[in-house]
């Protein structure tokens, strides 16, 4: 049987899962193939539509980056620029307001998720993002102004060096964007308060139970060791973790492994260091994030590894940085460290389409998935029930496919890497 990470979050939740391994032939109308996010959320859209749902997880619900994240729910969207490159042929002059639209649908998603079902998720809002150079400050003043234009006056707030020295006991930034709208919360209780939601309008949900086949035709449905579901449709979610169907999905997403420490409770120091609790990230192309955790714990993430292999002494990397930001942590206690491979999609872009003619697939969120997967479970459960205008834009982007997949892929994810952060250093 599958055992989570060693995790703050997997040491916090309220409550583990125990689903059964899928045994036997089952019927429904939609089986989706992964636990995380966003075969969850799509769930439980779709059971909210009255549908039969069947969740087939490898391992357990949330075992994923679903469940080793930042936390930070936030408005920014990778692949935002190539978004609107490629969608602007079919959306034209709405590209824009469509792309500010889908920033912060998720959101409010979770937020009324949160509070329908009564998930206990430590949800809370406000968020900086943090100028390390004086160089960012113009491109968060534009993203300011954009803000204040979309009617966000008073959410945001343009904020320079000594206003960020009054909420972080930090001297690391150069400014900053205060945003009240966006959120950070504990991804795995979320997960999996979403799946009890899924369960009690009527969804199956099968864990420690690895597909080894999706099976297409007129009767789509999915083949473990030990049972089969038959479905009317069928949905593969598992992002970058599950290596089905490569014929078509091989060299399209590729890991990075980010590395999160959480640190011991600080007492008094959380709220000196923090004092409105805000969650915290920079400018930077590999950046740092962090957030105050509900027991006054430091959450801190950063150092992505494009090379896709797992690291590493994670907390001998992030010390350091940890350290750089609040030097009154210098030598503080990390009683947590773990590791979460993130799907990298070469455009950024988030990967909507379909392997047949009733067998789907999303993934690809690029470090921006919390919002995002909830975004996409409401479009793939649109989809699926017939309403494919959002889903056809995305679909019809179009994916750089690399060569012999992880192999090529994620060296030249590195090499791109090195190369921008270069380019930052220079600037």
């Amino acid at each position: 049987m599958t055992q989570r990470c060693n995790s703050y979050y997997t040491a916090t939740l309220n409550q583990d899962t125990d689903y059964p391994t899928l045994q036997g032939r089952h019927q429904v109308d939609v089986v989706i193939i992964g636990g995380g996010f966003t075969g969850v959320a799509t769930a439980v859209e779709l059971a909210e539509k009255g549908l039969k749902v069947a969740i087939v997880e490898s391992h357990k619900i949330g075992w994923g980056a679903t469940g080793r994240n930042g936390g930070q729910v936030t408005g920014s969207l990778s692949g935002d620029g190539a978004m609107r490159k490629q969608m602007r042929p079919k959306l034209g002059d709405d590209v824009d307001d469509f792309i500010w639209h889908l920033r912060w649908r998720g959101h409010e998603i979770i937020q009324q998720r949160v509070e329908k079902y009564g998930i206990q998720c430590d949800l809370k809002h406000g968020h900086l993002h943090a100028a390390y150079k004086p160089g960012h400050m113009e491109g968060l003043r534009q993203d300011y102004q954009e803000a204040v234009r979309r009617g966000m006056a008073d959410e945001v707030s343009l904020l320079d060096r000594s206003q960020v020295r009054d909420l972080l006991q930090s001297d690391l930034y150069h400014g900053a964007i205060k945003n009240t709208r966006n959120m950070h919360l504990h991804p795995l209780n979320l997960c999996i308060g979403e799946a009890w939601a899924a369960q009690s309008l009527g969804a199956l949900i099968f864990e420690n139970s690895e597909v080894l086949e999706i099976i297409h035709g007129q009767t789509p449905g999915v083949r473990t060791a030990h049972g089969q579901i038959d479905a009317n449709q069928v949905m593969l979610a598992g992002d970058v973790y599950h290596k089905l169907e490569p014929g078509q999905l091989k060299g399209k997403i590729f890991p990075a492994m980010g590395g999160i420490v959480t640190t011991a409770p600080l007492g008094d120091l959380a709220r000196q260091i923090n004092p409105e609790d805000l969650a915290v990230y920079d400018c930077r192309f590999v950046l740092d994030y962090y957030r105050l955790t509900a027991d006054g714990r430091l959450l801190f993430g950063g150092g992505a590894n494009y090379s896709g292999k797992d690291s590493r002494d994670i907390a001998a990397e992030l010390r350091p940085c940890i350290e750089q930001t609040f030097p009154a942590l210098k030598g503080v206690q990390i009683d947590y460290q773990w590791s979460c491979a993130m799907g990298i999609v070469i455009n950024r872009i988030p990967q909507l389409g379909k392997l047949s003619d009733n067998v789907w697939y999303c993934q690809g969120y690029s470090g921006h998935g919390i919002a995002t997967t909830h975004i996409m479970g409401e479009i793939m459960s649109r989809a699926i029930t017939g309403q494919l205008e959002q889903f056809d834009t995305f679909a019809g982007c179009q994916h750089i496919r690399v060569p012999m997949g992880d192999l090529l892929g994620n060296p030249l994810l590195a090499a791109g890497m090195w190369y921008y952060q270069m380019l930052e250093r220079l600037r």
